[in-house]
């Protein structure tokens, strides 16, 4: 590989995060198509039912696709979806060499995109910028290698650990900063998960909302045309249906029993009973059913119980921890309610980033076995 493939694929990985708000369930994509050292045509993949990447580069070259080089973040689709194949389309457009950043990991893939390629003479190259490729579509490769979604778990707290007062007192602990970094961390996620105890005690909707995402007037506009899911996991369905919650659009319940289904799916809203052997909610299966509704990202905003209950069965891929300078003292509720005993039960995390979001901080912390990072 060459210095200018780099060059051409970080071009891509440019154009391919214009998608961030946009492309679920689809993955990310962007695609550069160069002749003779020259750009010639590239694009980015909008939102799924749409034209891939690789269609929208080729449409803009044109006859000057014709032994030219297509970089592309993904391995080029070679099935028929709610698109025709991308492959057959490089293909027929006379491209000499393309380069991807990583192998598709869906199994209607899987290497069968680069191998049509090559049955035809075109020459192909993978592994350029891989390690960004993953980062950029963590979820979807989670989804496609493992049947479950990526899940990040956001929590806020001040500088001596605590999440809200006794009375469970809690806005706002951090910023406008911050309180506008958690917009896009919504706005980017296939699904915002939350728990009763939230909704009861803040009056939460967990919606994006325009004013506070600080993007510009395009991307708004596409993170807003695709909403995150709401899911509210309420196992003895204690959140009543004129909350706050439940008045600001549809959302999924999940709950220990299916009594009342009827009555939420009356109100626009759809219950699923998973209970576990103790009676509550089973969130491994949460997770799962979440990704089989095609959810690539999921972002946990909850009580320490909930978080803590998360937490406690390893199913937190990611915790982005926003921390305020300031105190709420020794009776404040803690970040995670996780009972431990012997320092040997510590919970290890490796931290990948600090930095300042306006006059707080964001620790981005993974639990230290993951080998996963951030974009």
């Amino acid at each position: 590989m060459t210095t200018s493939d780099h060059a051409w694929m970080a071009r891509a990985l440019q154009l391919a995060r214009k998608g961030l708000y946009s492309t679920h369930p689809n993955p990310r994509v962007g695609c550069v198509i160069v002749r003779d050292g020259e750009r010639v045509g590239e694009g980015w993949h909008v939102r799924a039912g749409e034209p891939h990447a690789e269609v929208h580069a080729l449409r803009q070259a044109g006859d000057r696709a014709r032994g030219a080089t297509a970089y592309v973040t993904l391995e080029p689709c070679s099935h028929h979806g709610r698109t025709p194949p991308c492959a057959e389309a490089l293909v027929k457009a006379g491209v000499a060499r393309v380069v991807a950043a990583m192998r598709d990991p869906n199994p209607l893939v899987a290497g069968r995109g680069l191998e049509r390629l090559r049955s035809v003479g075109i020459e192909v190259a993978s592994g350029v910028l891989e390690g960004e490729a993953r980062e950029l579509n963590i979820g979807f490769v989670k989804r496609m290698e493992h049947g479950l979604p990526y899940l990040r778990a956001k929590l806020a707290m001040s500088l001596d650990g605590g999440t809200a007062m006794a009375s469970g007192e809690s806005q706002w602990i951090t910023g406008p900063a911050a309180r506008a970094e958690v917009q896009r961390l919504r706005a980017r996620s296939s699904a915002v998960l939350t728990g009763a105890d939230t909704v009861l005690m803040d009056d939460a909707r967990l919606t994006v909302r325009a004013a506070e995402l600080g993007l510009d007037a395009e991307q708004t506009d596409l993170a807003l045309q695709r909403p995150p899911l709401r899911v509210l996991v309420d196992g003895r369905q204690r959140v009543p249906l004129d909350a706050p919650f439940f008045q600001a659009g549809p959302a999924l319940v999940a709950s220990a029993s299916s009594a009342r289904a009827e009555t939420y799916r009356a109100a626009g809203h759809e219950l699923l009973a998973l209970a576990n052997a103790e009676g509550r909610v089973d969130l491994p299966a949460l997770l799962a059913a979440l990704a089989e509704r095609g959810a690539n990202e999921v972002l946990l905003e909850a009580g320490p119980r909930l978080a803590g209950a998360f937490a406690a069965l390893g199913l937190i891929d990611e915790y982005q921890i926003f921390v305020a300078a300031k105190f709420l003292g020794s009776s404040a509720r803690p970040l995670l309610d996780l009972p431990l005993e012997r320092m040997s039960e510590a919970r290890e995390l490796k931290i990948l980033d600090i930095r300042a979001v306006g006059d707080d901080w964001k620790i981005c912390a993974v639990p230290s076995t993951a080998q996963a990072k951030p974009d």
